[in-house]
């Protein structure tokens, strides 16, 4: 076998929580020496642990996980954002990546002069940008605003922009995190089909995604992560069908939201945060495992210091494949209610549930001018059959939803 473009031996990473000042100053430190208050102890969290992987020239791999399982950890590590704590990672070729929105991005600088410095940070020469400058463009479809300063650009246009960058200055290896999500479904479409086209060129992409269909149609081997460890790696198939079938990944009926690692696009003092996401049946308990055509209710509990009327609430729920298969916005109004900090509770309920048997996940967000917190996949839950006959029908079955019904012969 070939030597592996990437070798990841042992690689583990420690951080370091707690409740202790980042600096104190000489006079704090003297203060201390005669303070009877000993500062707490600091938590060590690993977020990754002995990570042992190979990953051929050519590759098309796909990373995938439930949120703080340490998928995006693991990323900055292989992009050189973050070392690792212990182990090391040897890479025989030029590096490319697309973690979050921006990275990497100058915002003071135009777009323009945004392409240049991306393309000097991978290494490229100025005739190497400047040959491939007007098909970064015409990807990116920003022409009109190449010369605005990149602060100036919303979330979709920074992704358009860096996607295309990173894609066409021909790295060896290309790093891609769920950040496509951002971007309107068909510049999605449009980077996959970019994505696809690379690694039909032979060069080697690291693909993260909570959509299992585009994993699945891009990705011949995956690795599944749980925990910060690697638990089983393979065909995409298969990797898919333990991660799926897994009740230990899933959630039992309900999340704890406090990991900062759930989370997208949300900073540590925004004015409202999830805290919590339940399940309960239709016999008012808390439980993952619903039956088909059962009631549910998802209770969601917040913390939040804002007016009523300042931000909306929203969720999903999408299926084991990334099919959205519902959704809902709502102002707040009635939900949370005064200016001052709230621990608050609300619901969403479903009187009668059409979902066909598998596994679900919803998604949660709260936004006002901006993003205020953002899960993506803050619980995972299930539908089963409630009998056999059913089951039989079932596989016969090819829509989104099941919805009972009769046929009646009227003539």
């Amino acid at each position: 076998m070939n030597e592996p473009i990437i070798k990841i031996e042992n690689i583990s990473k420690k951080y370091n929580i707690g409740h202790t000042e980042p600096y104190y100053s000489m006079r704090d430190q003297i203060t201390n020496l005669f303070s009877f208050n000993k500062p707490k102890k600091t938590e060590e969290f690993w977020a990754l642990t002995d990570i042992n992987l190979d990953i051929q020239k050519g590759d098309t791999v796909g990373i995938i996980g439930r949120n703080g399982a340490g998928k995006s950890t693991l990323l900055k590590i292989l992009s050189q954002i973050t070392a690792p704590t212990t182990g090391k990672i040897t890479m025989n070729g030029r590096v490319a990546s697309l973690l979050e929105v921006g990275t990497g991005f100058h915002p003071e600088l135009t777009g323009r002069e945004n392409i240049f410095l991306n393309g000097a940070i991978l290494g490229m020469t100025g005739k190497e940008i400047a040959r491939k400058f007007e098909e970064i463009v015409n990807f990116s479809e920003i022409e009109k605003f190449l010369d605005t300063p990149v602060k100036r650009y919303s979330s979709g246009m920074y992704v358009r922009l860096a996607f295309a960058v990173a894609a066409h200055l021909e790295p060896e290896i290309l790093i891609v995190d769920e950040v496509l999500a951002v971007g309107d479904a068909q510049f999605q479409n449009k980077c996959l089909g970019k994505i696809s086209e690379i690694g039909k060129q032979g060069r080697t992409v690291i693909f993260v995604s909570h959509n299992m269909a585009t994993v699945k149609s891009l990705c011949k081997k995956c690795f599944l992560l749980d925990k910060g460890k690697v638990v089983a790696c393979g065909e995409t198939d298969k990797i898919l069908d333990i991660y799926l079938s897994d009740k230990s990944i899933n959630d039992n009926g309900i999340s704890d939201l406090s990991d900062i690692n759930l989370r997208k696009n949300s900073s540590e003092n925004s004015r409202f945060k999830f805290d919590k996401v339940s399940i309960i049946n239709s016999e008012n308990q808390i439980n993952g495992s619903l039956k088909l055509f059962e009631a549910f209710t998802i209770i969601i509990d917040g913390s939040h210091t804002l007016k009523s009327e300042d931000f909306s609430l929203a969720f999903d729920i999408k299926s084991s494949l990334g099919t959205t298969m519902f959704n809902s916005i709502t102002d707040s109004k009635g939900l949370f209610s005064s200016s001052t900090l709230n621990k608050k509770k609300f619901s969403i309920q479903f009187k009668e549930n059409y979902l066909p048997p598998g596994t679900y996940t919803i998604g949660i967000s709260a936004n006002g001018k901006n993003v205020l917190d953002w899960i993506p996949e803050a619980i995972s839950f299930s539908i089963e059959p409630v009998s056999k006959d059913l089951t039989t029908l079932i596989d016969k079955f090819d829509g989104v939803i099941i919805h009972p019904h009769e046929w009646v012969s009227l003539a």
